[in-house]
């Protein structure tokens, strides 16, 4: 699987990235993250030269849903549950790093001691994490034990015709949107991997190991960056951070450290306009890509 990683397609490059490849087949893409505007892919049909399969993920989902009123009842209680975990975990995280950046603003005259109680609460705050990130894959994986969304009829019906769908695809694109949506219905429709693999923004970070929330600049202010769920696990190593410059104050060298930390031993790659990386085995990341260092600077990869 080649995976090819774009930066936020305000300005598009897909169409030029897609002709440099020259594609042998049909191109299946996946625009559910944008929910109920998932069927105004006529741009993108024309990026990709009118030879895209849409997915139809969301529109999918929704039938599932409707036909199958018992799991759509289930899944209402499931995901309430999810939400909790997550109110939880901001009220965790939000704890453990403001101690964090109280051990960092301590003055105090020696070094060792402060630098040992540094040491400990970045170990809490990863702790905080971890553990969420694994009470979140029990939740799901005790959900998909007792329903076995895969096997009822309705979603065993869509699965089908998607398998189809991909079996003729020479690559899938999978656009931004609602994350948390795009990894729902990937997984539900068990989506995968094409010999050509193209993403974008939340697309994008669905493929990663851990999807990681981000926002400085929000209306109501900055808020602490959050991990939501693991990713399907397509690009490992990496954090994905797109639109890190209109979202984070990457001036901010403190802050951009303890999400280096926080993301370790992954690495946060920034991802810009015009971005492409063309990742190589196990994810690596080409020359020029740019990462946040543990120093909380923006450097490129050598």
């Amino acid at each position: 699987m080649r995976v090819v990683v774009l930066g936020p397609q305000r300005r598009p490059t897909l169409d030029s990235v897609a002709r440099g490849m020259d594609l042998p087949g049909p191109v299946a893409t996946v625009t559910a993250g944008w929910q109920e505007r998932e069927p105004d892919d006529a741009e993108l049909d024309a990026l990709l030269g009118g030879r895209s399969a849409n997915l139809r993920l969301h529109g999918r989902w929704q039938d599932v849903l409707v036909k199958d009123p018992e799991y759509a009842a289930a899944e209402l209680e499931h995901r309430a549950a999810l939400r909790e975990l997550q109110e939880l975990y901001l009220v965790q995280i939000d704890g453990t790093l403001r101690a964090l950046r109280e051990v960092g603003r301590y003055g105090g005259s020696r070094a060792e001691v402060r630098e040992a109680a540094r040491a400990d609460t970045e170990a809490a705050v990863r702790l905080v994490d971890e553990r969420h990130l694994v009470r979140v894959r029990e939740a799901r994986d005790a959900f998909e034990a007792r329903w076995r969304p895969g096997e009822r009829l309705a979603a065993a019906e869509h699965r089908a015709e998607i398998r189809q769908i991909m079996d003729a695809a020479a690559a899938l694109v999978v656009a931004g949107g609602h994350v948390g949506v795009l990894l729902h219905v990937l997984r539900l429709f068990a989506v995968g991997a094409a010999p050509v693999v193209i993403a974008w923004s939340a697309g994008a970070m669905a493929l990663t190991e851990r999807v990681l929330l981000f926002h400085d600049r929000a209306p109501h202010g900055p808020a602490h960056a959050e991990f939501l769920d693991a990713g399907l696990g397509w690009i490992p190593g990496c954090v994905l951070l797109p639109h890190a410059r209109r979202r984070l104050r990457t001036d901010d060298a403190a802050r951009m450290a303890e999400l280096a930390g926080r993301a370790a031993p992954a690495r946060c790659v920034v991802l810009d306009d015009g971005v492409r990386l063309d990742l190589g085995e196990h994810g690596a990341l080409p020359p020029g890509a740019r990462t946040i260092g543990p120093d909380g600077r923006i450097g490129d990869v050598a």
